[in-house]
């Protein structure tokens, strides 16, 4: 478990195992109407992720760095799972109304997602005070990444980007389509992989001079989530069918009646 290649595999197979189960959760939520009880059900995975967390800010092990980075991912999937679930987003619940731009067509966008920016925002504000003088913190550096990327994604998103997959858009958020843009990449892109490169490589760097076992994992786990954050920004550019990794686990969505159609 000291080899930064077993760390980084794992890194990688729960960051495909947590997305592909959060949308499995909340895919069912939306065939049978049971969002705010999905949601609820989940709150275990909240209270896991805090006492992991906890546990692992005086642990300066193997284990520790492992626990440390359970705990942030199952913070940041409670959170997610909120947001997916249409339980936590934001005041605004409609789409954007045509030819809206500029700042208004902005703070309209946000207004979808205020709500979801504040819990996650909540959560980083959490682990730096809890992390402030600890031993191990890989869960706050962890959180960190996540929280970099998801911003810098969200801002994408909305300035455009060529390709954008909307086929797990769940349905309580389906407003939000009407704020994407598709289009030529903007500045906000070479910014965002500008520093997500940069990210990257420091923790690259970090993790070849190590010099202990913990400080090896810590940084292979770090550098996986980074480099995963950097190839979730190049697949808004590149035409890959990267929607495979999980439409197979996924049940099918319920169909419209001709009504609601």
């Amino acid at each position: 478990m000291t080899s930064p290649w077993i760390a980084s595999l794992i890194a990688i197979f729960v960051w495909w195992f947590s997305t592909g189960a959060i949308l499995v959760a909340v895919r069912r939520a939306d065939r049978l109407g049971t969002h705010g009880m999905t949601v609820f059900m989940g709150l275990p995975l909240l209270a896991l992720g805090v006492w992991a967390v906890a546990a692992s800010l005086n642990d300066a092990s193997v284990v520790g760095a492992y626990i440390g980075f359970a705990g942030a991912l199952a913070i940041w999937g409670w959170i997610e799972l909120a947001f997916l679930a249409g339980v936590i987003t934001g005041p605004m619940r409609d789409e954007c109304p045509p030819g809206l731009s500029g700042r208004d067509r902005f703070f309209r966008a946000f207004q979808t997602v205020a709500y979801h920016e504040l819990a996650l925002t909540m959560g980083l504000w959490g682990l730096v005070i809890a992390s402030d003088g600890a031993e191990n913190r890989i869960a706050m550096a962890t959180y960190l990444v996540l929280f970099l990327a998801r911003i810098s994604a969200k801002l994408n998103l909305f300035y455009g980007v060529p390709r954008i997959n909307t086929e797990f858009v769940p349905d309580k958020l389906s407003h939000l389509k009407s704020y994407f843009r598709r289009g030529p990449v903007t500045l906000a892109f070479p910014a965002a992989i500008t520093i997500l490169t940069a990210l990257l490589a420091v923790c690259a760097e970090r993790l070849w001079t190590a010099g202990s076992d913990v400080t090896v994992v810590g940084f292979a786990l770090l550098t996986a989530m980074a480099g995963l954050a950097l190839l979730e920004h190049w697949l808004m550019v590149v035409p890959l069918p990267d929607a495979k990794l999980w439409r197979w686990m996924l049940p099918a969505q319920k169909s419209m009646t001709k009504e609601e159609r």
